[in-house]
C-alpha cells in the first residue's frame, strides 16, 4: 500500500472534518493506494457514540462518505462532492472496537458522475458497514479554482 499525500493540507481554510490532521474535533483520517482502493483505517472512541457503546450511524456514514471522497481525489484526479449515499447498517459497531478498516473502489463512470462501492470491516474482518456512493465529478477548470492541482503517492 502506498500512502496518499493530501493536496489540501496547505490550502487557506482546509478543515475537512474527515481528514483534516488539524481539525480539533475531526475524525483525523489518512489514505491508502492499494491497488484499486483506496483504504484508511480509524480507531473507535466514546466521543462517536450514538447509543451507549454503540458508534453512532452518522459517524460511520461519514468514514463511507470519506473514503470516496477519496477515490475522487486519487483515482480520478479531479475534486467532486457526494451526490447520493447509501449506507446499509449490517453489524452494530462498538465504541471499544479497536480498529476500523474502510475501503472504497470504482464502480463505474458515467459521464461525470462516479459510482463508488465502500465498506466497513472491523478488527475480526467482518463486514458491519456497506456503502454506495454516487460523486460529481468536476472538470479540471472548476478543480483547479477550487486549489486542486493533483494527488500522489509518497514513494515506498
Amino acid at each position: 500500500m502506498k500512502k496518499i499525500i493530501n493536496p489540501w493540507r496547505h490550502h487557506p481554510g482546509y478543515n475537512c472534518f474527515g481528514c483534516c490532521p488539524e481539525n480539533p474535533i475531526g475524525l483525523h483520517l489518512s489514505f491508502y493506494e492499494d491497488g484499486d482502493d483506496i483504504v484508511s483505517t480509524w480507531h473507535p472512541g466514546t466521543n462517536y457514540q450514538g447509543w451507549v457503546d454503540t458508534m453512532h450511524g452518522g459517524i460511520l456514514s461519514t468514514l463511507i462518505d470519506e473514503v470516496c471522497g477519496w477515490v475522487v481525489t486519487r483515482k480520478m484526479q479531479t475534486s467532486g462532492y457526494t451526490v447520493q449515499l447509501n449506507v446499509k447498517f449490517r453489524k452494530a459497531v462498538p465504541t471499544t472496537e479497536p480498529e476500523l478498516t474502510i475501503r472504497a473502489r470504482v464502480v463505474k463512470q458515467v459521464r461525470n458522475l462516479l459510482y463508488i462501492s465502500a465498506e466497513i470491516t472491523n478488527s475480526k474482518g467482518e463486514v458491519c458497514n456497506e456503502g454506495e456512493a454516487v460523486y460529481y465529478l468536476m472538470n479540471q477548470e472548476k478543480a483547479q479554482e477550487m486549489g486542486f492541482r493533483y494527488c500522489e503517492v509518497e514513494e515506498e
